[in-house]
């Protein structure tokens, strides 16, 4: 449907036909060796008329090549974390190409000062974007938007968090609960990423595709997230901190048996003994295990730790044929997670402020971190609405529930045995469980089913064949095709 100069992470994501094609002399010829425009990735729509309308942005090495620093702009109140080529710069790079170009949307600074906009020809209709979308989408997915502006502020925190995490066994459970709470206050008043739901990324993910539809003048096709005409997706996990949650599992265990569900149980096989026939019997009955650390110390996925603990870890995943991991209080380095050797991770949130990183990867979708897939904690945790907030029902998950099955969302959710060993916030899950049960277009799955059906999907791709669109690949018998319509952008 498109070519490209290069491949382009969105299309890529959401599996948008596209085919790379020559380079940018195809498409601009008659640059100069050393223009800017040579980095672009461009998008071009052939038209029967034999015209061309063309989406282009400077890739971010050819931004760095040319000393453009990553900052924070917004784009219509869509954060935008990248470099960002300025109004003067770009007039002067498109001054160089075919057309009459023009500013259409101002991008604007924290203060509201206009720093670049998205630019327009007149004459064909093609549009040059001053950032490059792919460094924008990964901004969010690894959350390096919290050391663009923010780098001393990010800084402290994780210092402040680690620790924390350090003097932990020597503050009494009730002093830990106080401090939580108090810095609750200030938490839940962050104004980036909002909590507890935070579109910035799916209002970025909106708007490229108005712009594909702009650019295609037809529907854009791609294949939807959800197998076997499912609309949404509802995971269950626990983290099993300590032996006492260890000895607790079928509190929780037979209040999913009686809904008819099935769970993921993260153990920690440095902490306490994990009996063999346990991680059987679970199994047998249709239930995940998976690893959550090593010593649920803070250190698990720490850089000066992680090769002294990764051995051990994967001795227990080979063990329990673990495919997933999940990092204990979700600790997260984005480039250390794909060296653990797992399958899939889910230790990133979509936005959770309470946790002692704080942010998350703005998504209620599975994305991939190089090879590995991340399933995002949607759902806000037991400690967090029992202990912390000190809600007492099932409202908070259900309401968020809502909004992640309306915009056709993954629901993942962390419960802890740990910490649900009283009555109240168990008849809260089994009622949350409840409110779920016919509800058809949910797909109720375990962890490795959503990662093996995401790594299934991304292998596929979608061809025109007679004028019908068709998916190609191990997808092609359960996935489904879904369609941005042009002009008017998609919420996927």
């Amino acid at each position: 449907m498109f070519e490209a100069t290069d491949r382009a992470l969105f299309l890529d994501y959401f599996r948008v036909p596209y085919r790379t094609a020559g380079g940018v002399d195809l498409l601009w010829p008659g640059l100069p060796a050393a223009h800017p425009l040579r980095e672009c990735a461009v998008m071009v729509k052939q038209e029967d008329g034999g015209s061309e309308r063309r989406l282009a942005w400077v890739t971010r090495a050819g931004l760095a090549a040319h000393g453009v620093p990553a900052s924070v702009s917004h784009l219509d109140e869509i954060p935008i974390f990248a470099a960002v080529v300025d109004d003067g710069t770009a007039s002067d790079w498109l001054g160089e190409v075919p057309g009459r170009w023009a500013p259409r949307t101002s991008m604007l600074d924290g203060r509201g000062r206009p720093v670049a906009s998205v630019w327009h020809d007149e004459e064909t209709g093609s549009v040059f974007l001053p950032f490059d979308p792919s460094e924008a989408i990964e901004a969010y997915w690894s959350e390096s938007y919290k050391v663009i502006g923010s780098a001393t502020k990010t800084r402290v925190r994780k210092l402040a968090g680690t620790a924390y995490y350090g003097l932990r066994p020597l503050i009494p459970r009730r002093v830990q609960i106080g401090l939580r709470r108090a810095a609750s206050r200030l938490q839940a008043r962050a104004a980036f990423p909002r909590w507890p739901l935070e579109t910035g990324l799916h209002d970025l993910y909106e708007f490229l595709f108005g712009l594909l539809g702009e650019l295609g003048q037809e529907p854009i096709p791609w294949i939807a997230p959800w197998p076997n005409g499912y609309s949404w997706a509802l995971v269950l996990t626990h983290d099993v901190e300590t032996q006492r949650g260890y000895e607790k599992l079928d509190l929780l265990r037979d209040v999913e048996v009686a809904n008819g569900r099935r769970s993921s149980w993260n153990f920690v096989p440095g902490r306490y003994a994990v009996d063999d026939e346990v991680v059987r019997q679970l199994t047998d009955d249709g239930f995940e295990v998976g690893v959550h650390g090593l010593y649920h110390d803070g250190r698990d996925v720490a850089p000066a730790f992680v090769a002294e603990r990764r051995p051990a870890m994967a001795a227990a995943a080979a063990r329990w044929s673990a495919k997933g991991f999940r990092s204990p209080a979700t600790r997260r380095v984005w480039d250390v997670m794909p060296t653990l050797g797992f399958d899939y991770d889910s230790s990133y949130p979509d936005t959770d402020t309470f946790e002692p990183d704080g942010g998350g990867c703005c998504t209620w979708l599975p994305f991939f971190n190089r090879e590995l897939v991340e399933l995002p904690i949607t759902l806000p945790q037991d400690h967090t609405v029992f202990t912390i907030l000190r809600q007492n029902d099932e409202s908070m998950w259900l309401e968020k529930t809502e909004e992640l099955r309306r915009r056709g969302g993954l629901a993942l959710l962390i419960t802890h045995p740990d910490y649900m060993l009283d009555e109240p916030p168990r008849a809260a899950y089994a009622r949350y469980l409840h409110a779920l049960e016919n509800d058809k277009t949910a797909w109720s799955a375990l962890p490795r089913e959503v990662s093996s059906w995401w790594r299934r999907r991304a292998e596929s791709h979608l061809e025109r064949v007679g004028g019908v669109w068709k998916i190609v690949g191990p997808a092609a018998g359960e996935g489904r095709i879904a369609f941005a319509p042009a002009y008017a952008g998609v919420s996927p």
